[in-house]
């Protein structure tokens, strides 16, 4: 066999197991999650070697979907680490064999504690199973090694199915994507679900605002003096914003204009500016400057026409929102 039809070949074995084993799935799945659901404490993943790595994504898949969790190597367990576990927490124990001896210790404190146990095994008879309150049978027809050895297909079918009941834990706790986006705070997600307008956006006098009447004149200096260039709000006696003027509104009235210099603001504003509010959130503001191709936009005090900000798209790229 090639390369490709060996890779292609674990991979339907691999598949074909996790659909076995889900139409397999019963009254199990929903005793799980309920305990889960009810647990006052965290859930505790634990496992040995392979199994032990597939445990430990688990638990930082279950956390990072609003099911406080870690995990806790059996060995170290047997030397002190059995205090991390209090009665308040759940285990869920991998082990394909189910009668790992470095779980020995780990059960039996659960069982002196009254600590629930769940357990994801391929040996539905093991010292495991037994101990746990909710079985789920892993067992596969073969592991995809040739020998028949290496944990594959085993480890694989545990991690869909660890997969699975984090989603289904996240659907029924009604954990939205702004609750994801405060466990994951360095991700693009979570910068475009976190970062408001007013984090990002330029205030007090690093942006012009001039009066209607102001002179092009003093409005173009005023235009190329700011730390934001190219662009002036219009503001009225009472503050605010009623137009903007920007380097493209300069070019059309030169073009039009005998005597631009000689003409005052509210002659060459557009009307009826794009704006954002500061609390709402930066992505909003870069779908606004996409739709309509600007450069800038205004932002104003929230429920009111102040301007207390102004945005650059090039303010929006530097804080990776994509």
């Amino acid at each position: 066999m090639s390369s490709l039809d060996i890779v292609k070949d674990v991979l339907l074995k691999e598949a074909d197991e996790i659909l076995r084993i889900s139409k397999n799935l019963g009254d199990e799945v929903d005793a799980a999650v309920d305990l889960i659901l009810s647990c006052q404490g965290r859930v505790i993943l634990s496992g040995l070697g392979k199994s032990g790595h597939i445990a430990l994504k688990i638990s930082s898949t279950l956390s990072s979907l609003g099911t406080p969790s870690f995990f806790v190597h059996p060995t170290e367990c047997s030397h002190g680490d059995l205090g991390m576990i209090s009665t308040q927490d759940i285990l869920l124990i991998l082990s394909n064999s189910g009668n790992s001896y470095e779980l020995k210790d780990v059960l039996n404190y659960a069982s002196r504690n009254s600590v629930p146990v769940i357990a994801m095994t391929g040996n539905s008879e093991s010292d495991l199973a037994k101990a746990a309150r909710v079985v789920f049978n892993t067992k596969v027809s073969a592991e995809a090694c040739p020998f028949g050895l290496a944990p594959t297909t085993s480890t694989t079918v545990c991690l869909a199915l660890g997969d699975a009941l984090a989603v289904a834990l996240l659907k029924k706790r009604d954990f939205s994507k702004e609750q994801y986006a405060q466990y994951h705070p360095g991700g693009v997600l979570g910068r475009r679900l976190l970062t408001r307008v007013k984090d990002v956006m330029h205030t007090g006098d690093t942006f012009p605002l001039v009066k209607s009447n102001t002179s092009m004149r003093d409005v173009i200096t005023k235009m190329t003096a700011k730390e934001v260039r190219g662009v002036a709000g219009i503001i009225d006696d009472k503050g605010n914003l009623v137009g903007v003027i920007t380097d493209g509104d300069l070019r059309r009235r030169l073009e039009k204009s005998n005597d631009p210099l000689g003409e005052v603001a509210k002659d060459v504003m557009s009307h009826k500016p794009k704006t954002i509010f500061e609390d709402e959130l930066a992505e909003k503001a870069l779908f606004i400057m996409e739709e309509f191709m600007i450069q800038t936009l205004f932002v104003l005090q929230e429920n009111t026409n102040k301007p207390v900000g102004l945005l650059h798209l090039q303010d929006l790229l530097k804080a990776k929102l994509r």
